[in-house]
């Protein structure tokens, strides 16, 4: 048996830590605290305004909260128009996301043009800039690797501290742009220096969408198919915002208003959206996919996906945790907009690359799981679930060629958007005021004990 090293005084300190904060539940009741900022019925404790965007699962009908379809909302337009408006003229979508988001409106056509004109010259770092900070730092993980890079461009910056608001807007166009530029370029770095993978640095190219920017630094120009960069832009849409109260952009707004530079605020985010409860679902649903292909032997068959589906309910298969991931959501009920606009060219996907299949018992999972879930939850208890975008988003980048770790990093490069919108409203409208909400302390009060009367 491998003995500890732990050092005798941090596993001393660490138990006394666990001791220290140690809180009785029935506490939060008695002094009436939203948990996690939820209230009661699951929803979401209103603490701001914003005019960025809307996510949409219920409607207040009284008392109850009534389930409905799941709505995405940009600016004020559906994410589903949006979707459909870049489908029909066979053209990317994100860049003009990325303009409606942070402008709210949408650009005509000369407008489109030279934002994406400006969009792929800033889209390239400095030679010197990516050897220094990328290159010649080590990092194992491309989401530490990315805030620190990030950070690094604060010294690039003579204007890092000016919160102007046409300086806001330049930074944040230089962020967006270069995100996927980092990703690929820390990625790279990875395998190169832990897997022992040659180094492959290719420059973005300023004519190409994001999607196939990333696309040809990640796998090589010819190397990726059309469907491939449809189905990636497709997800950068999906991701770009979703409302000011998910974890990572409640971050940003909560350092950006106390006046912090755009890339503190920024590296706060991305340390936000790494946390496995906030960025890494889709990493969860993939290894329990692997594991229902494993142990189910008939994928087709409607009753042997059920009984395994309840026996990791009951905690008796998979990682014992009593969950089906990538099912549920804490907002949508009904449908995630999200899920269900992937799921649609997902199909495409899975049979330009012969895993039709697979993709099948997929839907069978997302059919058959929110009955399940209600059947052994109880009426009582349960309310009612639907699979959530990360239940398709891993098939999908699976299917492209993309690594699991770069998932969590492909939400920031989509999600920088929205964290830039929603940090310019909490700079720029009239009455910004520092986030500061209170704790209740209920630790006992003690006395001071003087050093040599200690036990």
């Amino acid at each position: 048996m491998k003995q500890s090293t732990v050092p005798p005084i941090v596993k001393h300190l660490s138990e006394s830590v666990v001791k220290a904060s140690k809180i009785d539940p029935g506490l939060f009741e008695k002094y009436s605290v939203k948990r996690g900022l939820r209230n009661a019925d699951h929803s979401g404790v209103l603490v701001g305004l914003t005019n960025v965007g809307d996510v949409v699962g219920y409607q207040k009908v009284g008392d109850t909260l009534e389930p409905i379809d799941g709505k995405l909302i940009y600016r004020g337009i559906n994410v589903e128009a949006l979707v459909q408006g870049a489908i029909d003229q066979n053209r990317h979508g994100f860049d003009e996301v990325v303009y409606l988001l942070l402008s709210g409106k949408l650009p005509n056509q000369q407008e489109l043009e030279e934002f994406m004109q400006y969009m792929g010259k800033l889209r390239d770092l400095p030679d010197d800039f990516t050897n220094n900070t990328i290159l010649a730092n080590k990092g194992q993980n491309v989401m530490n690797m990315l805030a620190r890079t990030v950070l690094g461009l604060y010294n690039l910056d003579k204007n890092a501290e000016d919160t102007s608001p046409e300086n806001l807007v330049n930074q944040s166009l230089n962020l967006i742009a270069k995100f996927p530029t980092i990703i690929a370029y820390s990625y790279h770095a990875l395998r190169h220096f832990y897997q022992h993978k040659t180094l492959s640095i290719r420059h973005p190219n300023p004519n190409l969408s994001t999607a196939e920017n990333f696309l040809l630094m990640m796998k090589g120009e010819g190397k990726y198919s059309k469907l491939e960069a449809d189905i990636l832009d497709l997800a950068l849409i999906l991701h770009a915002d979703h409302g000011g109260g998910n974890n990572s952009t409640f971050t940003i707004r909560v350092t950006s208003s106390t006046g912090t530079d755009t890339y503190s605020a920024v590296a706060s985010a991305i340390a936000s959206l790494k946390g496995p409860l906030h960025g890494g679902a889709n990493h969860e649903v993939l290894g329990m996919m692997e594991n229902i292909k494993e142990n189910v032997k008939h994928w087709d068959n409607p009753k042997e996906v059920s009984d395994y589906l309840v026996k990791m309910l009951n905690k008796q298969a998979y990682d014992r945790s009593g969950k089906i991931y990538g099912i549920g959501h804490a907002v949508y009920t009904i449908s995630d907009p999200r899920a269900v606009l992937l799921k649609k060219q997902a199909r495409e996907l899975a049979k330009e690359k012969g895993r039709l299949e697979e993709f099948e018992l997929y839907e069978s999972i997302e059919h058959l799981a929110p009955q399940i879930f209600y059947e052994f939850k109880g009426d009582k208890v349960a309310k009612r679930v639907c699979a959530n975008v990360d239940f398709y988003s891993g098939f999908v980048y699976n299917c492209i060629g993309i690594k699991e770790p770069l998932y969590t990093p492909l939400f920031a490069m989509s999600r920088i958007a929205g964290w830039c919108a929603h940090r310019l409203e909490e700079l720029t409208f009239d009455a910004k005021r520092i986030i500061r909400p209170a704790y209740k302390n209920v630790y006992p009060e003690q006395s001071y004990i003087q050093l040599k009367d200690r036990e």
